[in-house]
């Protein structure tokens, strides 16, 4: 073998042995890099993250940027975190100052009652009953809604019979519905779901009072459930006045009232209070109806968390 050769061999192992350290040097460095943004992320979820003096010359862009990231997304969550605590007082204040007057109104109201008005004070002291009754309902739905919507309150869904649930709910509904002499069918059921048995209730007996209230006196009101393989559904169907196809995305705003039930005592929020309700627990609620035919109200709730 020639000098020319031995040259050769010689600039090729150099080259060779150069990108061999090249490449473990790229790696090493690659591998630092994700080590570090790996203990930012780590700490940012602890809730541990501080942002010390970082020296730009000796940090890659990528960590720079990353480091900035995380300490504007700490701020913003203390902001938060800081603004849900007003909120919190906030409905606090709200609930404690109005609850006691409007008790108060509803206690005085029953007082004269039981005294000997004239006919016409009597029908005045009714709607006072009535509009006090609707503005205890009110502020009661918006504390709730703003405690979902806040965070402040947290719903606690676990795996329980149905069955605890419809007992729950027609225990309160079916008083109501025999006042109108509408009947109530439902069949006992061994399934169980994921949800929170309180507000649960609450939402699926703001369906059926609907049921009740938008159903004709002698009218029907069916509860079925049925299990699939990922959810199980609860159906609240009637033969009321049903709801126009139109209508039909709307009902679940907040206070959105059709047109064709403005006679009809309603606020409009126990709807949109529902699916926050079970949106909250990973559910859903859907909707059919055909006017003057009635409606069936699904809810789909978990079966597992």
């Amino acid at each position: 073998m020639n000098r020319l050769q031995w040259f050769v061999l010689l600039v090729s192992f150099l080259a060779l042995f150069s990108a061999i350290v090249l490449a473990w040097h790229t790696f090493y460095r690659q591998k630092k890099l994700m080590k570090k943004l790996n203990d930012m992320l780590d700490s940012a979820a602890a809730g541990s993250f501080s942002e010390t003096m970082f020296d730009e010359s000796m940090l890659s862009a990528v960590e720079t940027r990353m480091a900035n990231y995380l300490s504007a997304s700490l701020l913003s969550e203390r902001s938060l975190a800081g603004e849900r605590d007003k909120i919190k007082m906030l409905i606090a204040d709200i609930s404690h100052q109005t609850k006691t007057p409007i008790a108060n109104i509803l206690l005085y109201a029953e007082l004269l009652s039981e005294q000997q008005l004239p006919e016409e004070s009597m029908d005045s002291l009714e709607v006072l009953k009535g509009q006090a009754g609707k503005l205890a309902f009110l502020v009661d739905a918006l504390v709730k809604i703003s405690r979902l919507e806040s965070g402040v309150l947290v719903l606690s869904p676990r795996k329980q019979p149905v069955q605890l649930l419809l007992e729950q709910v027609l225990e309160q509904a079916i008083p109501k519905a025999a006042a109108k002499q509408i009947s109530v069918h439902f069949d006992r059921t061994e399934s169980a779901a994921c949800y929170d048995l309180k507000w649960t209730a609450e939402a699926l007996y703001n369906l059926l009072d609907n049921a009740i209230k938008y159903t004709a006196p002698e009218g029907e009101i069916h509860l079925a459930v049925k299990t699939y393989e990922l959810f199980l559904r609860i159906d609240v169907s009637d033969n009321g006045i049903g709801i126009s196809e139109e209508e039909q995305p709307r009902i679940f705003a907040r206070f959105y009232r059709s047109p064709a039930v403005s006679e009809t005592e309603g606020v409009g929020i126990g709807l949109y209070l529902s699916r926050q309700i079970i949106t909250g627990q990973g559910g859903y609620i859907r909707v059919q109806s055909t006017p003057h035919a009635g409606s069936i109200f699904s809810v789909y709730l978990p079966l597992e968390k």
